[in-house]
């Protein structure tokens, strides 16, 4: 799809001319296309990208003297440092028509693919020198470890391992400051402005929303900063090398651990990637699993869940259980996509055979400028994407919270101003109680009653109901609306979100958020589709309501019986 895409706007749009960037590594499989594109007869440029690494591995390249043989311009690039931009911008303007002619003979397409080499390699003769590199040596002594079937997948573990152990140590102090600095600004507005509807708004609203947000920085940012450091380095694409083999046996390729990985930042851009997928079965199981692996929205709901189970300062020899439940949790995820694609498998029907062919890049130093940007890009995402989202959500929560239907709100106010029940107990006792029955009256309230008998069996209650519902917006919404609910429930409190529902009390007197409870909520967000973008982007790329109806179904059915086997068992 992504070569038609090329194609297409090759063949039909109107331009003045073409500049190709080829790969300096491997210069005879870039000028194949070349050689289609002069085929065009359009002014062009060959612009030979990578020239530092090219020598680096022992490539000398008669920059000169190719371009004699093309008849246009060829001129050397290393894009990473910006040697070689401005002669590009010099020639822009004058390009040339190639002057080679490439014969198209041969019987057979294959034939003529196999001679198309042979002039390629005609040209190149006397224009490429292959050296000794140690360099080269090297990295092909590292790509035996790294490769290798098992090893490779164990240092992949490892590295999977070492990146959650990071994002909990590392974001533990700045998620406390930001923690710290909300409250302090609740405290402040609750000074300045006198107390009513508008400073219970910004307070119990906005705040508690927008903090539900911020909070998560630190950890997204650490994420994605490991992420794209996987990425420029070029190791991600050994990974897809690597597992090809494994992930065959599931109905997917080795293209589908890009998707997959990529599963790991968002859904949305993962699941438009899998185009890159030629066999339509593979692509259409990888679009059907992708949204298993667990995204960066599911960070916050997990991150607020385990830091409640598990204290700080609990390690396990010399690993943070934190870091070790979240990891668990990603594999989870991982291994749920396997299993559903090997269902899928057997289900979806197609004759194509498939066949995963990919150039392995070379080793490169992350360019920090490129990973500083990716993080700056993905935590606006998330401010500003999701934090409308949340703080929309929070808003319009507050109203239904704060408000109930007829004169329930009245009623308890008259009930609580009564005397003789006022002396009964103390104003702090007075006061929660009375927020309590309000938020059960409310019209969120009411809602959350009515589908507590369907998520009971799993422990959650009426609050939970209310945050799982919100949630399909997106899933980090659950976060902000725990503490919207939390803080219109006791306005006088001033714990964070995270101590307000440890100290939360279930019916009978118990502690409401158990191990049970908060294992059986994890699970319930690995499985379930707790997004609406997705299953919009799912019907966009399969042009179909059948796949993201199926999708929707078949999470919601593992999500609700993995929690109820979860809850069950651990209580």
């Amino acid at each position: 799809e992504d070569e038609k895409v090329a194609a297409d706007v090759l063949k039909s749009t109107d331009y003045d001319g073409i500049a190709y960037v080829a790969d300096a590594t491997n210069l005879k499989r870039s000028l194949f296309f070349f050689s289609q594109l002069a085929a065009l007869q359009k002014p062009m440029m060959l612009i030979i990208n990578m020239s530092d690494i090219a020598t680096q591995k022992g490539i000398e390249i008669k920059y000169g003297k190719l371009s004699e043989k093309l008849g246009c311009s060829v001129i050397a690039t290393n894009a990473r440092k910006r040697e070689g931009i401005n002669e590009v911008i010099k020639n822009i303007n004058s390009l040339q028509i190639p002057s080679v002619m490439f014969e198209n003979w041969g019987k057979t397409n294959k034939d003529k693919i196999l001679n198309r080499y042979k002039q390629i390699q005609n040209i190149l003769n006397g224009c490429v020198v292959f050296n000794d590199s140690k360099q080269e040596s090297w990295s092909n002594k590292v790509d035996k470890i790294l490769l290798h079937p098992i090893i490779g997948s164990l240092i992949f573990l490892a590295v999977l391992f070492l990146i959650f152990q990071s994002v909990f140590s590392l974001a533990e102090y700045p998620m406390q400051w930001i923690e710290s600095g909300f409250l302090g600004l609740n405290e402040i507005i609750e000074k300045i402005l006198p107390a009513g509807i508008l400073s219970n708004l910004i307070t119990n609203g906005i705040l508690a929303g927008l903090s539900g947000v911020v909070i998560f920085i630190p950890q997204i940012a650490l994420l994605f900063f490991f992420i794209a450091l996987l990425e420029d380095s070029g190791y991600i694409a050994r990974v897809s090398f690597m597992m090809d083999s494994l992930l065959r046996r599931f109905g997917l390729n080795g293209r589908s651990v890009i998707p997959l990985v990529s599963g790991v930042a968002c859904a949305v851009p993962a699941i438009m990637s899998a185009r890159a997928i030629s066999d339509w079965k593979e692509r259409m199981i990888t679009i059907m699993v992708t949204p298993l692996m667990t995204c960066s929205a599911r960070i916050p709901v997990y991150i607020l869940l385990i830091s409640m189970l598990v204290p700080s300062d609990a390690t396990w020899g010399i690993f943070n259980l934190q870091g070790i439940i979240l990891m668990s949790m990603y594999l989870i995820g991982f291994v749920a996509a396997l299993g559903s694609a090997w269902v899928m498998k057997w289900i979806i029907k197609s004759k194509e055979r498939s066949f995963f062919l990919m150039e392995i890049p070379s080793y490169k130093m992350p360019r920090w400028s490129d990973v500083v940007l990716l993080i700056l890009e993905k935590v606006k995402v998330f401010v500003f994407d999701a934090g409308k989202i949340i703080i929309a959500i929070s808003i319009i929560l507050w109203g239904l919270t704060s408000f109930g239907p007829g004169n329930t709100f009245k009623k308890i106010e008259e009930k609580y101003a009564d005397e003789d029940f006022i002396i009964q107990h103390s104003p702090d006792i007075l006061a929660t109680k009375k927020a309590t029955e309000k938020l059960e009256a409310s019209y969120a309230g009411q809602f959350g009653k009515l589908i507590e008998p369907v998520i009971q069996p799993l422990g959650f209650d009426w609050k939970i109901g209310i945050a799982l519902i919100t949630s399909f917006a997106a899933r980090e919404v659950f976060v902000g609306t725990m503490a919207t609910i939390f803080s219109v429930e006791d306005t006088e409190d001033t714990r964070s979100i995270r101590e307000k529902m440890q100290l939360a009390k279930n019916t009978e007197g118990g502690k409401l958020y158990t191990a049970a409870v908060a294992v059986s909520l994890m699970l319930f967000y690995a499985f379930a589709m707790q997004c609406m973008s997705t299953v919009a982007v799912v019907y966009r790329e399969t042009k179909h309501w059948k796949w993201p109806a199926i999708q929707l179904i078949y999470m919601t059915i593992l999500a609700y019986f993995s929690s109820f086997l979860a809850y069950n068992l651990l209580s």
